[in-house]
Order: structure tokens, then sequence, then C-alpha cells
């Protein structure tokens, strides 16, 4: 069974969101992309746009590549605005193509009592603290939860960990400094069946992509996974600082290859001009954006939202 991300954080229940919190939150949402959106459309508004001007579209194709939404994609959307014909606004209706680009709200698989997330990702990505934030909003919302500290390189990680489990209500399950890291994920998902756990949430070390040892041995705590719980991970979320701009294309490919990433938690969109490092992944791997932080209060990580990230990325800054 898949259930939207908003359904499971409770963004999405039987009663319809208040307009003026759906309003705060696209404006907190519009307010981290400002960045993003100022490196985009400042390029835009310095002319009006002639579809008949070749040096119209250079200059849109340079304004969209300087703000990481990638030579593929950039190239995509060039060809669909130009398949349009009449564009009128270019701002809407680049909107409106980068929310198809998108695609549709992002899902996630909860079949599994317990459902296993996997979180992998590079140092310094903010992926303990996303955990964290995951595990308080599913606790606000009826689910028990699991973390498990598999990082056993670093102290300050499972610490961190701890830390976010006990404001979460959460359980724990760690291991001494260097531990086998499967093993802990093992322990983690004996505890959630015992106990009667939902969602077990595994932490990993900050693996770099370029070291191959590291990147097998992460393999490896999948594959315990694997085989101790049929079907899982049922999730495997790759954290990418949007600050990394097209490295973080090269972070999912490298990782999608070693441990069959689901989808993308992109972080730090609100320090970063980068934010259309989202359009890029999600074109160029085929690969959804799930969730998104967007500053340090809790309720700054949400659901993915193409159309919202669209609108947000590409209103004029004076709006």
């Amino acid at each position: 069974m898949a259930r939207s991300w908003s359904e499971l954080l409770g963004d999405d229940d039987a009663r319809p969101e208040p307009e003026e919190r759906r309003s705060g939150m696209f404006s907190r949402l519009r307010d981290s992309l400002s960045k993003s959106r100022r490196a985009l459309t400042d390029e835009l508004a310095s002319a009006a746009f002639d579809p008949g001007d070749d040096l119209a579209w250079e200059r849109l194709e340079e304004a969209l590549i300087r703000a990481d939404v990638g030579v593929r994609a950039t190239a995509e959307l060039v060809r669909r605005l130009e398949a349009r014909g009449q564009i009128g606004d270019l701002n809407a209706a680049l909107a409106q193509e980068v929310a198809a680009m998108l695609g549709d709200p992002p899902t996630l698989n909860v079949g599994a009592r317990p459902t296993v997330v996997l979180v992998v990702g590079v140092n310094g990505t903010g992926k303990t603290t996303t955990i964290g934030k995951l595990a308080e909003r599913l606790r606000q919302h009826g689910h028990e939860v699991v973390l498990a500290a598999a990082d056993t390189f670093r102290a300050a990680a499972e610490e961190q960990l701890d830390i976010w489990a006990k404001r979460a209500n959460a359980r724990f399950v760690g291991a001494e400094r260097g531990a086998d890291p499967a093993s802990v994920a093992y322990d983690a998902i004996e505890t959630a069946s015992r106990d009667g756990a939902d969602v077990v949430i595994v932490d990993t070390a900050g693996r770099l992509h370029t070291q191959t040892n590291l990147m097998d041995e992460l393999a490896k705590v999948r594959r315990v996974i694997a085989n101790k719980l049929d079907g899982a991970p049922h999730e495997t979320l790759l954290v990418v600082d949007a600050t990394t701009g097209q490295n973080g294309v090269q972070q999912a490919r490298l990782f999608g290859e070693a441990v069959g990433v689901t989808g993308v938690a992109l972080t730090k969109l609100d320090g970063s001009a980068k934010g259309g490092i989202a359009i890029a992944i999600s074109y160029e791997l085929n690969l959804p954006v799930k969730l998104i932080g967007v500053g340090e209060q809790l309720d700054d990580l949400r659901p993915f939202d193409a159309d919202d990230f669209a609108r947000a990325l590409l209103a004029p800054v004076s709006q």
C-alpha cells in the first residue's frame, strides 16, 4: 500500500487544510527559495521575452543552467515551451512545465509493518536532523517509530540521533562505536517487530560517494535489511544538500547504483541559489524529490509539492 508523504505526515487528512495555514506554508517556501528565484527570474525580467528571438531563448537557457536546472532538463523545458507557440507570461508557462516535469505527489510505501526507511547521504547534508524531524512528525500523527543509529563511526551522530529519539518518544537502537552498522539495522527491525512499531528509520554513516569500500559497506547494510524482512527497505532516501548544486545529481546517480535510492530529501533550500537541482534530479534520474527542508524549525521539513515548488521558484520577486 502506498500513501502520500502528506497523508503519512498528517498534512493531508480528511479535513481540508485551512486556507490561511496553506498560504502561510507557501509563503515560507517562497521565502526559502528567494535566492534560487532571483538567480532565475532576474535574468528573465531583464527584457521582454520574444519567442521569435533566438537570443531570448539563449538567455532563458543560460538562466536555467545557472539555477542548476541542468543541461538535459533545461533542453527539455525549452523544447516544451517552444512547442507551446504562444507563451504569454513566461514565468507562468515555466512554472506549469516545471510542475509537469516534477510529476505527481510523492508516495511512501507503508504496506509492511514495520516499514523500513533506509537513509543515506554524504557528510554535512543534514541527514541525521532530517531523520529526527521526520520521526517527530510521524509521532505527532500517531506513528510509532524506531531509530537505528547505524552510523557507528561517529559518536556525535549517535548522540544526536539519541536526542531526537527522546524528543520524538521513539525507540532508539545503537551500538558501541565501530560496531557493524548492518547489525544495528538488524537489531532495530527485531525491536520494531517485537514491539509492534510502525516505522524503522535507519541512519547511516556519511558516505563519500567516491570511496568504493564505504559504498560497498552501505550496500551490505541494505542486503542485511532485505534478508531480515521481506521487501525491505521499503524506502531508501538520499539526503542531498541543495547548496551542492549539480554535484547532488552525481551523488544521486552513484548512491542509486549502490543501494537503489527511491527518493530524495532535499535540504537547505533556504540557504541556496541552486534550488533548480530538484528539477535536474527528478528529470535526469527519474528520481522523485519526496521531502524538502526549508529551514531549522520542525515544520520546515515537509512533503514536496511540485505545484507549490514551481510557483515559489518562478514567482516574480516583487510579488
